[in-house]
């Protein structure tokens, strides 16, 4: 039983670092273009005095505002105290108050005749981020031990591959939804194998998510161009076209993105229902295959239903403040789906949560089918893992 626990976790560990070194290899050259992005001018400040305080009227609203003296801490600029306003020119959302102490972010811009000016911008969240990061982790830790640190090591390996590889290769010209696909494999390959191990179940799982997604892709394929939908619903998408030299295929980046978005939430639907049929198979032997896929699919259905209704909420969530305009202007709902950039997201649920049913029946077939055969692996154990269902059910 030790050599089988060595043999399950080696599998993984290589891939992850074949992975990581195929990744690397590939690493490409990103465009130089030339042009400032969000907080390229952007630094961090310390408020070290208050200067002045009072109310001023903006947009028929009384609001504080506040002039302060900030010592820049990086840059060109560091260590040189400058003046910013804070609530004197735009209007305020918040009922925040600079403080001495306080860590701001500060843009620096200079003047044809050189006259160096800073302009705040936001408070720097770097400290309560980490606080928060430092408590996700921990009770992800305490709940699932070993486990729930391999799933952090996992969560870090998808942002390195999406920051890393999948993005880069984007912004050079290659076809976004050929990079997505490959980074979405690489995504559940590894993350899969490196959270549950090199076991029959985690092989159920990334089956039939291969499968899923290759059915999601034809789908969102289908459904984009049948809603003559180009890609170009998100604002962020037109300023990325105005500042890249090189041309990026917006369909095939739209394509990329709900291939990604469903990646996520497959993961969790089909390591669940493959762990449901491997539990349901090693508490009860004597089911058959309608016995055990009747049973696995009642707890699947659950699943896909309450799955589906978070999709559907946390859109409407995203978007509470755009529907809350539409109905301030008394909008006709059935004409804002016609919207390039709420059809984008009509399409990328609807498509996703067919995704999800299918992934349901196409994971249990493929679990039982594994499940009813561990038993006579026999030299094929040694290659394949054990079944995964919990060290009591290892031979």
């Amino acid at each position: 039983m030790g050599a089988m626990k060595i043999k399950s976790w080696l599998f993984p560990f290589l891939l992850l670092i074949g992975t990581i070194a195929y990744a690397v290899l590939s690493r490409v050259q990103l465009p130089g273009d030339g042009f400032s992005t969000f907080g390229a001018d952007t630094v961090r400040a310390k408020i070290v005095q208050i200067i002045e305080e009072g109310q001023i009227e903006l947009g028929g609203n009384l609001q504080t505002y506040q002039v302060a003296r900030v010592n820049i801490l990086e840059g060109q600029y560091a260590g040189i105290v400058m003046e910013i306003d804070y609530g004197k020119r735009q209007i305020r959302s918040d009922d925040y108050l600079l403080e001495v102490g306080d860590q701001v972010m500060v843009s620096i811009s200079k003047t044809p005749d050189n006259v160096v000016n800073a302009y705040f911008v936001d408070y720097v969240r770097t400290t309560p981020i980490l606080w928060l990061t430092a408590i996700f982790a921990l009770a992800i830790i305490l709940i699932s031990t070993w486990k729930g640190l391999r799933a952090l090591l996992s969560m870090a390996f998808s942002l390195y591959i999406i920051i890393g590889y999948i993005i880069p290769h984007i912004l050079i010209g290659e076809d976004p939804l050929r990079v997505s696909i490959i980074g979405s494999i690489i995504l559940l390959a590894v993350s899969l194998y490196l959270t549950y191990g090199w076991t029959l179940k985690t092989h159920a799982a990334v089956i039939s998510m291969a499968l899923v997604l290759l059915l999601t892709g034809a789908l969102s394929g289908l459904f984009v161009v049948f809603a003559k939908l180009n890609g170009t619903g998100d604002e962020n998408v037109m300023f990325l076209m105005q500042l890249m030299d090189t041309p990026i295929n917006l369909r095939g980046l739209l394509l990329g993105g709900m291939l990604i978005g469903a990646l996520g939430v497959l993961d969790d639907l089909v390591t669940t229902q493959a762990s449901a049929v491997f539990e349901l198979h090693h508490a009860n032997q004597s089911l058959g295959f309608r016995g055990l896929y009747n049973s696995a699919m009642r707890i699947g259905q659950d699943h896909v239903a309450a799955t589906v209704n978070t999709l559907v909420l946390a859109y409407a969530g995203a978007s509470l403040p755009m529907l809350l305009m539409f109905s301030l202007g008394h909008g006709d709902y059935g004409y804002l789906i016609n919207f390039s950039f709420i059809a984008e997201e009509i399409v990328r649920t609807l498509v996703g949560s067919l995704g999800l049913v299918a992934a349901v029946p196409l994971t249990t077939v493929i679990a039982i089918f594994l499940a009813q055969r561990a038993e006579s692996l026999g030299r094929w154990e040694q290659l394949l893992g054990p079944e995964g269902g919990g060290e009591e059910h290892h031979h």
